[in-house]
């Protein structure tokens, strides 16, 4: 039975969930005109780096990334795959520290933020152990309940825009492309790079059509785009790039009289962190899949609850927001590798195997 739909389903709330929160400040920090630009070159290298890799997992169907990897050796893979085990390791432990202290910040200001860190791993981890297939299903019933409101509130929230404040459109920097050495670019590139990775780790009796991932991700680029020009419509630049969550504190400004709550800003919250949990389950799962494959006396439930204690105590050890920022740009390298390396192994290693006809493209 084809599971392009839950395929599709997880691939964008997952990026969703990354976007609206870090994504916009980071864009914003780099750029006084022009932030289009940055959203577009940042969006055009997500569908290059998407289209590689699905490619490439197409001339290797029905195997998956590991499989694939471990064809050309079980030394080449586990050297390959070991900076991609702790890069999803790293992304754990800073998804679930940073989102904590959003929601800290948000609406849980009373709340311990290791009670909050707690909770997200704990439903992470147990969504991870039971399989790839009730994931996809999770999403699916997320997705019906919450991506209605999610797409309400984003209408909702041009209600005190001021288009002037897009105003002008480019500059020398945005014509030049020299803010792409800037530190928040770089950091921004966190929401288009890794979240498409578990397309490799999917298992082939889970079958999809990976054409149609690369189609979809067109979809992803409008909500890129208000997620940076909502706050700078609504508070301009200046202003904008004071906050450390713009599109959540311009969300914060739309007032609805017709509504029976008097703010919307928590219930979007609520939508995007069911989505970043789920992520959070995605890449647990993949984790779990590199650990058993690399290290089979691991047992599954062995090795997924011993890697959520170890996340929850490095969690607890960051001492402060500041410190969670480095750590986004220590990861920065991890990421690229991730992102790109990854990808175009897979390419090489799946047309390899093509031309010998090991395996069907």
């Amino acid at each position: 039975m084809d599971k392009s739909r839950q395929v599709i389903v997880m691939y964008l709330i997952t990026h969703l969930g990354l976007i609206f929160f870090l994504y916009p400040v980071d864009i914003i920090s780099a750029l006084s005109v022009g932030h289009w630009s940055a959203v577009l070159l940042g969006f055009m290298l997500h569908i290059a780096l998407v289209a590689v890799y699905t490619k490439g997992l197409s001339y290797g169907a029905p195997q998956n990334v590991v499989d694939l990897f471990q064809g050309v050796g079980k030394a080449f893979a586990f050297v390959a795959l070991l900076p991609l085990a702790v890069y999803f390791i790293v992304v754990i432990i800073i998804t679930t520290r940073a989102y904590a202290e959003i929601a800290t910040v948000i609406f849980l200001s009373d709340t311990p933020i290791s009670t909050i860190m707690l909770l997200f791993l704990a439903v992470s981890t147990a969504i991870s152990l039971t399989g790839i297939e009730a994931i996809f299903r999770t999403g699916m019933l997320i997705a019906i309940l919450f991506f209605p409101f999610l797409l309400l509130v984003i209408v909702l929230s041009f209600q005190n825009a001021d288009w002037h404040y897009m105003l002008p459109l480019m500059d020398r920097k945005t014509a030049s492309l020299s803010f792409v050495y800037h530190p928040s670019f770089l950091k921004s590139l966190f929401a288009f790079v890794g979240g498409f990775l578990f397309l490799g780790f999917i298992p082939p009796d889970v079958p999809y059509r990976r054409g149609k991932i690369v189609k979809v991700s067109f979809a992803l680029l409008p909500f890129f785009l208000i997620s940076v020009y909502v706050p700078l419509m609504t508070f301009g630049e200046n202003t904008s790039s004071r906050f450390p969550f713009p599109f959540i504190m311009a969300v914060d400004t739309v007032d609805i009289s017709w509504l029976m709550f008097d703010r919307v800003t928590m219930f979007f919250m609520i939508s995007l962190l069911c989505f970043v949990i789920l992520f959070l389950s995605l890449v647990m799962w993949n984790t779990m899949l590199l650990l058993k494959r690399g290290f089979p006396a691991f047992r599954t439930k062995s090795a997924v609850l011993v890697l959520a204690g170890l996340v929850f105590v490095v969690c607890l050890l960051v001492p402060s927001w500041n410190t969670l920022e480095k750590m986004l740009w220590w990861n920065t390298l991890l990421r690229f590798y991730a992102a790109l390396v990854i990808p175009l192994l897979t390419l090489a290693i799946g047309m390899r195997q093509r031309r010998k006809g090991a395996v069907r493209p």
